[in-house]
């Protein structure tokens, strides 16, 4: 049996790799293609259209803040295109005005994502206000905190410098919540009337209803558009709770 020899090298800048929970990491910050990873990710969280690999490479772009950097005309030179470069040039643009709930996940920060993110946005108002403190108490595990504590201090005061350089909204949006309780669902099975249970909740959510995973003494209704009848369905139905076959009709869209 042949077996496979790992790397020691990272195939784009030949820097000693390093094992990391058993996956190897390259720590070289001058990386091309690592950096050039870094502005995939961040574009694509931020959902700036047509900035993928290729017209990354064609800007020869190795940082987030060079994105703010770019001017129409450098677009069109490097894409070959004045239709593209006024398209690009727009979602750049445009991707400012994104708020911090997008920015923070943006970052490449390990372990922050959108989930420890918007548990973030419940503490604080602004990303500059993040501390010690306000990780613990939106609940972020320590790994997480670790690591986003490492970002912050890592930069220490230039932090301001590093925003000043990235023209983006650092504020969070808050979640808004009803005042007003209607009930509390539980949604069951596949939907007909929303293409994911989260778009689903969001609109539960904005109507006033608490949205659970599971079927707690609480739930008021349960959600079944498969018309398939549960075990999970049965139960509800002998505890009393209303059943409910289409949200939309539910909530008289």
């Amino acid at each position: 049996m042949t077996s496979i020899q790992a790397p020691t090298h990272c195939p784009s800048c030949n820097f000693v790799l390093e094992w990391v929970n058993n996956i190897l990491y390259c720590r070289n910050v001058a990386c091309s293609a690592k950096n050039s990873k870094a502005v995939e990710h961040f574009a694509k969280t931020m959902k700036i259209k047509g900035l993928g690999p290729a017209a990354i490479e064609k800007l020869d772009l190795s940082d987030i803040t060079e994105i703010y950097l770019l001017e129409k005309e450098d677009i069109a030179a490097a894409l070959s295109s004045e239709k593209l470069a006024s398209r690009l040039f727009a979602e750049i643009q445009n991707s400012k005005q994104a708020p911090a709930n997008f920015v923070l996940p943006a970052l490449g920060i390990p372990l922050i994502g959108k989930t420890a993110t918007e548990k973030l946005s419940t503490v604080v108002d602004n990303i500059l206000d993040i501390d010690m403190d306000s990780c613990t108490k939106a609940g972020l595990g320590p790994k997480a905190t670790e690591n986003l504590m490492s970002w912050i201090e890592g930069y220490g005061e230039s932090i301001l410098y590093f925003f000043c350089n990235l023209p983006l909204n650092l504020s969070f949006v808050k979640k808004q919540q009803s005042s007003v309780r209607q009930g509390v669902v539980c949604i069951s099975g596949k939907l007909t009337s929303f293409r994911t249970k989260a778009d689903a909740a969001s609109q539960l959510e904005k109507a006033g209803y608490v949205v659970k995973s599971s079927l707690t003494k609480d739930v008021t209704h349960l959600i079944n558009e498969s018309g398939i009848e549960s075990a999970k369905t049965k139960q509800a139905r002998d505890s009393g709770v209303i059943i409910i076959t289409n949200i939309l009709e539910f909530l008289g869209e």
